[in-house]
């Protein structure tokens, strides 16, 4: 019998931020995420679109990741990973985040699949928001 992942209650999503303060403002402020706790002055937990973010200030390695340091991205333009958050309407949602204070990439552009935009957390984290159109799928590859 399979125990995982069939047994497992959540996915937490893990940031590592340089500033917990900051971070905690633009999160629950800008994002309009949840804060749930903060722990120790060096995390906060949130929810978000029914999802869990974690917020950690950086770290040496631990006993149970020795190899591990942890640390917000060190160039915001070469991401290895984004938060994509998916919106009936991109323009408003667009316009709503950019008068809370979300700094875009560009303005949202708009494929035959989906209209979408980006933006950075104040750490340089990835977010996209996508507003996706059922009359035509992304192309393959």
């Amino acid at each position: 019998m399979a125990v995982f992942p069939a047994d497992a209650t959540d996915l937490t999503r893990l940031l590592v931020v340089a500033d917990l303060a900051r971070a905690v403002g633009w999160y629950r402020d800008v994002l309009g995420a949840e804060l749930v706790g903060e722990y120790g002055g060096t995390s906060a937990v949130f929810r978000l679109v029914g999802c869990w973010l974690l917020l950690v200030t950086g770290g040496a390695p631990t006993a149970d990741k020795p190899t591990v340091t942890m640390a917000p991205p060190p160039d915001p333009d070469r991401p290895s990973a984004e938060l994509i958050i998916a919106v009936p309407d991109c323009g408003a949602a667009h316009r709503e985040l950019a008068e809370r204070g979300a700094v875009f990439l560009a303005d949202p552009v708009e494929y035959a699949w989906e209209i979408r935009a980006f933006f950075r957390d104040p750490d340089g984290h990835l977010f996209e928001i996508s507003q996706r159109k059922r009359e035509a799928a992304p192309p393959a590859g």
